[in-house]
């Protein structure tokens, strides 16, 4: 097995974050390290010394662009291995003419996300986030008959997205007594989804029969605005709407208006604009919980994502294909 040259690309932050002892050992059997080690950008006079020997780019939040100065400076390079999820904001479009080899570590990131959309699964079927919301305006008695039923049994749950993340949610609805799960995906395959426990259906259709409605489409340009005032509307009242995804899927102003009539309840880790302007409604409402995107890896979660990055530098090194390949065309249906 070969040890490429390689260059982690990060802030100083998402490097102390995802690389302790553990991985820095692992990385200093797998590659050939210089100095420095990492860079948090590559017009660095240091990662400028380096780029002409580096073979692999490791990457992570925090890494910039790779423009056609930047590749003309790296003629040995041959792979871009992200520690993290998309990699939009790296890869362009003389990257992409390279022929570079490109993987990210999307589907370990996936993981903490679909815990966290099935924790709020449940907090939604009881309600607890805006009941909670009123035990502290209230700080004495007050009703939970406002919510209507706090149950987690025999509920209908909409899955928008059947995609690592949405699978994997899907396979943990498992757990409880839902009446059905339906999914909506223009791209998924009907038998896939039923092996997973869910139904193939339309938007349309999920969205008016489901009590608890959870976001897990990419954001293209295709998936903005594709939660507007018309899709709020279908769906039925004190129906709650989970978002993880990404703050574009959802028409803001729309959700606003439907929230504030108290019809609907939210529960928003992502949104738009993010943070949401200071004077969005949604921060003042009962029936809406807005978290800080946290859904996704954090803290020691982010060494998931690097185990998975160091598996792949580790299948290059021995002329293995990747695992989690990126290319191109999978962009225009992926994050």
């Amino acid at each position: 097995m070969k040890r490429p040259e390689v260059l982690l690309v990060m802030s100083g932050e998402t490097y102390r974050t995802q690389f302790g002892p553990v991985e820095r050992a692992r990385l200093g059997e797998l590659a050939t390290l210089g100095e420095p080690v990492q860079v948090e950008s590559l017009d660095e006079p240091a990662a400028r010394e380096r780029l002409p020997a580096v073979e692999v780019l490791l990457t992570s939040w925090g890494a910039h662009a790779l423009t056609p100065e930047v590749l003309a400076a790296a003629p040995r390079l041959r792979a871009v291995i992200h520690c993290a999820g998309t990699v939009r904001s790296i890869m362009t479009e003389a990257a992409w003419a390279r022929e570079l080899l490109v993987t990210n570590a999307v589907d370990a990131n996936a993981v903490p996300v679909a815990e966290f959309t099935f924790a709020a699964v449940i907090m939604a079927g009881k309600r607890a986030p805006f009941l909670a919301a009123r035990a502290r305006a209230a700080r004495a008695g007050w009703s939970s008959g406002e919510f209507g039923e706090l149950s987690n049994r025999d509920r209908t749950i909409g899955i928008v997205g059947f995609s690592r993340i949405g699978r994997r949610v899907v396979e943990r609805l498992a757990g409880l007594e839902t009446r059905e799960v339906l999914v909506f995906d223009p791209f998924a395959d009907r038998d896939e989804v039923k092996a997973a426990g869910a139904r193939l259906t339309g938007l349309d259709e999920l969205l008016a029969a489901s009590s608890i409605t959870s976001l897990h489409a990419p954001a293209l340009p295709s998936t903005r605005h594709m939660i507007g005032a018309r899709e709020l509307a279908l769906m039925p009242d004190g129906a709650t709407l989970i978002n993880t995804a990404r703050g574009m899927i959802v028409d803001t102003a729309a959700l606003e208006a439907e929230c504030e009539t108290g019809r609907l309840h939210a529960i928003l880790d992502v949104t738009e604009p993010e943070p949401l302007n200071a004077d969005s409604v949604l921060y003042d409402l009962p029936n809406v919980m807005i978290t800080p995107h946290i859904a996704g890896s954090l803290g020691s979660e982010t060494r998931r994502m690097t185990a998975a990055a160091l598996d792949e530098l580790e299948r290059y090194a021995s002329g293995e294909d990747p695992i989690a390949p990126v290319t191109r065309e999978s962009m225009g249906t992926s994050a």
